[in-house]
């Protein structure tokens, strides 16, 4: 396909190197600038199965959109924004919108290294494994054994991660190496319906369903040494996977704020491209609210991979019988997936502006240099997660300054779902899953036989051909590759 025009769908797409497809400009289709896609042939083969290509051209409409909506090679169909779609809206004349969010707001991956080698945990897998499923509640309305007041949680709205290590669930040095700190200033609870507070009371700390799962892991592979001492991993090492997000609370959030949006496309008389794009203008008293609620979501989620961690890192002391200092399991990072925050972006001749970037299933990949990379890593660049599917390798990679030019400094976030879940409970059993990763030295212990099948590796997309894809094009490089060894799920 290098260098021809192609139809796919309903778009005509110009190949322009080697990983790059681009849809121009189409004012007849309302489109306001381009869509860029960033895949390889059998990635965007995939694309082109299901709406994500369709999804990246109507978020291309929406008001106040700058330079071009990014699809990276995760990419696939989601609720009104392709996942893995980044767009970049003017904060002045542009919208934000919910669906460019999410429901699993701060859906994100945090990373834990250990002291520890696999072949000293291999005889203790499985009860690591067994205890790890019995501190960490998982599984579709899961509760927490920490439950919070109405004032408690107020102030760990506010205070993110901040306020869980002042509780007692975790270090100070935790804080230092979380996006943002762990806190997204500017929260405000006020602006959260008591339904998504009731919700969150009794979540904190719980993994939840779906793709969502704790994994123990070994460093398969070092291929960047230098970024691999800074974060102080080394082949053979144990790590430590952890992917969810903000919960019920999130889902809550997003529900009230799309009602609020569609009512306000509604009454407006607004035209968009697809009902599921319901949005509000940044600088209205709606757009103000939505961000305040998203927010406190935010934090809400890192403070429950935070209390996640603390109860990781009491059951490797109970299990193995060795102190914290033993273990040293240090947090290397967390980083967001669901996420719109405002950020400073060069947009072709003008210079830079402040616009709001939607990540929707998108990792932010800041290069060496920036300040809002922790002082750890600030000679390297930001730490990125890749998580694959129980059963595949993950990835840690780095940041780079073509980022900021090609995608609005972000990458993918995963392999991306090419399967339903519908599809793969007809197809897959759990006994065959399960001796699939059997074969490969993994065990998992999941909360259903259903949601097992579900998670089959066999439903996502290839996470190395992703990565080679990000790497190739310089927007996030490879330092490690990750396999899991034992894997928790709900």
């Amino acid at each position: 396909m290098k260098n021809l025009t192609t139809r796919l769908g309903n778009h005509e797409i110009e190949n322009e190197g080697e990983f790059t497809y681009v849809i121009k400009k189409n004012e007849s289709k309302g489109m306001l600038v381009p869509v860029t896609i960033y895949a390889d042939e059998n990635l965007i083969s995939k694309m082109a199965l299901d709406r994500t290509i369709d999804q990246a051209a109507n978020v291309a409409t929406l008001k106040g959109v700058m330079k071009h909506v990014v699809v990276l090679p995760d990419g696939h169909e989601g609720y009104g924004f392709p996942v893995g779609g980044v767009a970049g809206m003017d904060l002045e004349e542009g919208v934000i919108s919910p669906g460019g969010v999410g429901y699993d707001i701060n859906c994100g991956v945090r990373l834990m290294r250990t002291n520890l080698r696999v072949e000293e945990i291999r005889p203790k897998l499985k009860d690591l494994v067994n205890e790890l499923f019995q501190a960490i509640p998982s599984g579709v309305g899961s509760s927490s054994s920490r439950r919070m007041s109405g004032p408690e949680l107020d102030e760990l709205l506010i205070q993110g991660v901040t306020w869980t290590v002042q509780n007692g669930y975790g270090w100070d040095s935790d804080i230092d190496v979380c996006e943002e700190n762990g806190c997204m200033k500017g929260a405000d609870p006020g602006h959260v319906s008591e339904l998504a507070k009731k919700r969150g009371k009794l979540q904190l700390g719980t993994l939840g369903s779906g793709n969502h799962f704790l994994e123990v892991q070994k460093v398969d592979k070092i291929y960047d040494e230098r970024a691999a001492r800074a974060m102080e991993i080394e082949e053979g090492q144990v790590t430590v996977l952890i992917h969810c997000g903000s919960r019920g609370f999130g889902h809550q959030v997003c529900s009230d704020y799309l009602k609020i949006s569609e009512k306000i496309i509604r009454d407006s008389g607004m035209r968009i491209a697809d009902r599921e794009l319901a949005c509000v203008p940044n600088n209205s008293d709606e757009g103000d609210s939505y961000r305040k609620a998203m927010y406190s979501a935010l934090n809400f989620a890192w403070s429950n991979r935070q209390m996640i961690t603390h109860w990781t890192r009491n059951t490797f002391g109970k299990v193995l019988g060795m102190t914290e200092e033993e273990l040293d399991m240090k947090l290397v990072y967390d980083v967001s997936h669901n996420i719109a925050k405002v950020e400073r972006h060069a947009v072709g001749g003008e210079g830079t502006r402040n616009l709001v970037i939607h990540r929707k299933g998108a990792t932010r990949a800041f290069p060496a240099g920036d300040s809002h990379i922790p002082i750890k890593y600030r000679n390297i660049g930001q730490p990125v997660f890749i998580p694959g599917s129980m059963g595949t390798a993950s990835w840690i990679l780095l940041g780079n300054s073509k980022s900021l030019e090609l995608s609005f400094g972000s990458t993918a976030h995963g392999a991306g779902r090419t399967m339903s879940r519908s599809a793969a409970r007809r197809n897959y059993t759990t006994d065959s899953v399960r001796k699939n990763l059997e074969l490969k030295g993994v065990y998992i212990k999941a909360l259903s036989r259903e949601g097992m099948v579900e998670e089959t590796p066999e439903a996502y997309k290839d996470v190395d051909s992703v990565v080679e894809v990000s790497h190739s094009l310089g927007i996030a490089t490879k330092v490690a590759r990750l396999v899991p060894i034992g894997v928790i799920k709900g």
